[in-house]
């Protein structure tokens, strides 16, 4: 396939059109990546037989295609990048200079517990301000300033102080150290993803694949309480008591299991601190007892979280839709216990409303993200008394 060549009228730059560029402006603009791709792809069948387009002309032609398939709210927040002149440039403290971007805008407002959508409206505010303004480079604290104001005028005092809080975190260097927890089916891998990327958390680590490593170390029949599910681990218990109740037979099996896993799950936690670096440690195992194994003395922000879905039927589905799309993971043994399965998460959530630990219920994942967002920036918030001069600084 030739070349097309794309042409910037104001100073005659002459560059091939890439479709990488093309996909990460539409991903900035709110599109999906797969979408964004697909879209670019098009564009780029369209220009085929074009020797050259202004840039004008292709935004144009990207418009009108964004219009055609997704509507007036992305094509309205699409703004060309890579050919443009009129960009405008981001300047960190280090003195090097990006141009803005909206996905990285965007996740910064996510991180401080807005949901995607507010997230990319409040970003799309900042940058209409800025273009208003005419101002080709603006520095980082002077954008997180603004991003301020536009919060504080357009969502309120909560959601700006919100923002400033995280703020004042992120360039804090303390290690965030999250603990989510929750009953088999709940969404806690999945939730924990996608808490990741919002914060930026690169180290993630599940306790059923700590409990799968000491599996290989110590055989079941050294161990075999170890060798079972969180739910049946009271099968393997010695001298259980016939007269005691299923759920206290639960219960018993459960915490057995959970001291044994508290000794690499604390070695996790003490390795993240020691490095300073940010954890999400969730599974089932994570219990209120782990946090007895935490030094306290450090400045890390702990917070443990217990998620839960409340409604037996929509539980079941969710295990029977696990079952489907990750057979290996065993969905029928999971409906068949189903029954210990709901009484563990009785207990789990019994104990975290004891020890005041949050409970989220996960009937959605995007508010449940959003609202393990909040509860973090909440705990961030405990004794902070910053102000946006002494946040940004008055640059």
């Amino acid at each position: 396939m030739a070349k097309t060549y794309v042409i910037d009228p104001s100073d005659g730059t002459r560059v091939p059109f890439l479709r990488g560029i093309l996909v990460r402006s539409l991903h900035d603009a709110g599109l999906g990546f797969d979408d964004a791709y697909e879209l670019s792809t098009q564009v780029r069948q369209e220009l085929a037989d074009a020797d050259e387009i202004t840039t004008d002309d292709l935004h144009q032609l990207v418009l009108e295609m964004l219009q055609k398939n997704y509507g007036n709210e992305i094509a309205d927040a699409y703004q060309p990048s890579g050919y443009a002149s009129d960009r405008i440039m981001v300047r960190d403290t280090d003195g090097q200079v990006t141009p803005f971007a909206h996905s990285l805008h965007v996740q910064c407002l996510e991180s401080c517990g807005l949901s995607t959508d507010q997230a990319r409206l409040a970003s799309d505010h900042v940058y209409q301000h800025l273009m208003e303004q005419g101002l080709p480079e603006v520095s980082t604290s002077r954008l997180g300033h603004l991003t301020y104001i536009c919060l504080h005028q357009h969502l309120g005092h909560e959601v700006a102080r919100r923002y400033l809080v995280w703020e004042e975190y992120s360039h804090s260097e303390r290690p965030l150290i999250l603990l989510l927890g929750g009953a088999t089916g709940c969404g806690k891998s999945t939730v924990a993803t996608e808490v990741a990327h919002r914060l930026g958390v690169v180290r993630t680590q599940s306790t059923d694949m700590l409990r799968e490593v000491m599996r290989q170390l110590l055989p079941k029949r050294l161990l075999p309480v170890l060798h079972t599910s969180a739910f049946d681990a009271w099968t393997a218990l010695p001298a259980r008591l016939a007269s005691q109740d299923q759920e206290g037979l639960i219960a018993d099996g459960y915490r057995s299991q959970t001291e044994l896993l508290s000794v690499p799950c604390e070695a996790v936690i003490q390795r993240a601190l020691k490095e300073r670096v940010s954890l999400i440690l969730e599974g089932v195992h994570v219990h209120a007892s782990l946090l007895d194994y935490i030094d306290r003395r450090e400045d890390a922000v702990i917070v443990p979280i217990m998620l839960a879905v409340l409604k037996k039927d929509r539980l079941k589905k969710r295990l029977r839709g696990r079952g489907k799309r990750a057979p290996e993971r065993g969905g029928k043994r999971y409906l068949s216990h189903f029954e210990r399965i709901w009484d563990l998460q009785t207990y789990l959530l019994s104990e975290a409303d004891q020890h005041g630990i949050p409970i989220i219920i996960n009937d959605d994942r995007e508010k449940a993200t959003v609202e393990i967002m909040r509860t973090i920036i909440d705990v961030m918030a405990e004794g902070f008394s910053g102000t946006p001069a002494e946040v940004f600084g008055h640059d």
